[in-house]
């Protein structure tokens, strides 16, 4: 351990931050100084450079013909954040370099995911000539196809897996393609759209400052959960300081509508759980349209009736969700299913743009797959969620000759059953899952990151972690462990606990368990605390906190595997 002892100060010295940050760093594998600090210090001058990626100049050649001519030139987009993201920033730059431009989204119900045929008859009756798909459009040969066979030619900008079969589109951009050479493979498809907009820009040699339509990259890019290193991160940093700037009309107003208050800087958080969810209900219920109309608004007095129409779809989302959430609950209880190694629950009457949040919901409460279908006709449409290192398309795979069709992957798929094959999917399913012990969490167990040092100031570990910002995969908030005496307990309003602690070395510390107020009374003496450290401006001091996700006594430590702790680096 000398060795990471030596490195964990060389880094404190050399960056001019805590000893505990440093320890986190170093866990995470930035031994390295260059390296830590690219990491905290992301550049949009560090990004990969994009020339390499396949058929971009083919299809920024293309855009530029279809400008200069006057065409007239569809955007596509899915029906998710991500989607309605990449669609407002090409109809947008397009229509500031000079474009022709008809937006439009998928929809759920009508087509459902992608550019169905559906969807290409809409787009073939809009009179385009020039077509650009947004998020989809990987495996969509048939529409493209059918397309390409009436005059219009597509290019593709999309980020899913890539099938084998080639794809009829004029330009396909997706760096997952065998023959790209892009180095940067984890770009999200609002990524994608930004940097064929700069290609189209530097060919028609445009004076036009991308950079303000980051906010949309930095809202796509956390809600599809792409990895947040390399160029996300980059891109995702400078998009959430654009954000806080409140440029955009309709943002501004929806991050009023989230209770985010001007001054306070976003996280990822904040815009994965608050702002996310509000853009995805409208496509959830019906028409996406509303989300990117906001998004698009030119002025206050637009985005304020806007505004309002995404809010009630939010708000009828959740009360759907909730019910359906409710009504699975009782399925599964009645069914004795609590114990079983999934869950599988379906009923008529339940929307299909709801499913996903509730088994999702279903996974994290009961710890294994869950599968929830909503019916209509005799035929059900499904998603499927599970907890850390359940392999979903696996399970999918081994029951798919009595499913319609299934797709996705292993974090979260979807299915198409005939209500009458059901019964034999839901038992074959949970018998599958059985087998292979998909209801193991393997995020159990999990250890707090680092030992909060008792020589750091906690408001200032507090203040640099925020440069370990954006928070999310591959990138999680870090958890550490304190070790104090309790001073105070107590429950307060909401059946929450607060405690007030006294650090190793004195210094004192204040904590918050959400739900927790019922522990009040046993948490006493020396205790080990984990959770998530943050700076509180409560009763307007700043000052640090922890949020606490465990507490229990010295003597009852919950299993420390993977944590630096001060002992070990001595």
């Amino acid at each position: 351990m000398a060795d990471s002892a030596e490195c964990c100060q060389r880094l404190a010295t050399e960056l001019g931050i805590t000893t505990t940050v440093a320890r986190l760093l170093c866990q995470r594998g930035m031994a390295d100084v260059a390296e830590a600090r690219r990491f905290l210090q992301p550049r949009l001058s560090g990004l990969t450079a994009p020339d390499r990626m396949a058929d971009r100049a083919v299809a920024a050649e293309r855009l530029v013909r279809a400008i200069q001519s006057g065409e007239r030139i569809g955007i596509f987009g899915d029906y998710d954040c991500d989607g309605i993201t990449s669609t407002a920033i090409l109809a947008e730059i397009l229509g500031r370099l000079g474009a022709q431009v008809l937006p439009r989204l998928a929809s759920r119900f009508d087509g459902g995911y992608g550019l169905s045929i559906t969807a290409a008859e809409q787009v073939a009756g809009s009179e385009v000539s020039l077509l650009l798909t947004c998020d989809c459009g990987s495996s969509d040969h048939e529409s493209i196809g059918w397309l390409k066979a009436r005059g219009i030619e597509t290019i593709v900008i999309d980020h899913h897996l890539v099938p084998d079969e080639p794809l009829p589109a004029l330009a396909f951009l997706n760096p997952h393609r065998k023959d790209c050479s892009f180095g940067f493979t984890a770009l999200a498809s609002c990524g994608l759209a930004l940097s064929l907009a700069a290609a189209v820009r530097a060919a028609l040699k445009a004076d036009l400052d991308l950079r303000q339509w980051l906010d949309l990259v930095a809202i796509g890019t956390i809600a599809d959960v792409v990895p947040l290193i390399g160029d996300n991160r980059a891109l995702v940093r400078a998009g959430m300081r654009i954000i806080d700037e409140r440029r955009r009309p309709g943002l501004s107003l929806l991050l009023d509508k989230a209770r985010l208050e001007p001054g306070r800087p976003i996280t990822s958080e904040d815009l994965a759980f608050r702002v996310a969810p509000r853009l995805n209900a409208p496509g959830r219920l019906g028409d996406p349209g509303p989300a990117l109309d906001l998004l698009m608004a030119q002025d206050l007095a637009e985005a304020r009736a806007r505004v309002e129409v995404v809010e009630e779809l939010q708000l009828q989302r959740r009360r759907l969700q909730e019910k359906t959430l409710k009504e699975a609950v009782e399925d599964l209880e009645r069914e004795q299913m609590q114990d079983a190694a999934a869950i599988v629950v379906g009923r008529s009457g339940w929307s299909s743009g709801i499913v996903g949040i509730v088994a999702g919901r279903l996974a994290q409460q009961y710890k294994r797959p869950a599968a929830v279908i909503a019916f209509v006709d005799g035929k059900g449409r499904g998603s499927v969620r599970g907890p850390k290192g359940a392999l979903l398309h696996d399970l999918l795979s081994g029951v798919a000759d009595c499913l319609l069709r299934f797709g996705g992957h292993q974090a979260a798929a979807g299915l198409d059953v005939a209500e009458d094959r059901f019964g034999e999917f839901k038992s074959r399913f949970i018998a599958s899952a059985d087998r292979t012990k998909a209801h193991d969490d393997q995020s159990q167990g999990e250890g707090p990151s680092v030992e909060l040092q008792p020589e750091d100031d906690a408001l200032q570990v507090a203040r640099e972690l925020s440069l370990l910002e954006p928070y999310g995969q591959c990138n999680p908030r870090p958890k550490l462990l304190l070790r104090a005496e309790v001073l105070e307990a107590r429950e307060v309003r909401g059946g929450h606990l607060r405690l007030d602690l006294e650090r190793r070395g004195g210094a004192r510390i204040g904590a918050f368990g959400p739900g927790m107020g019922n522990r009040a009374d046993s948490l006493k003496g020396a205790i080990l605390v984990s959770g998530s450290l943050r700076e509180s401006t409560f009763l307007g001091r700043n000052r640090a906190e922890l949020v606490i996700e465990s507490a229990e006594p010295e003597g009852q430590a919950p299993d420390l595997a993977g944590t630096v702790t001060a002992d070990m680096l001595a």
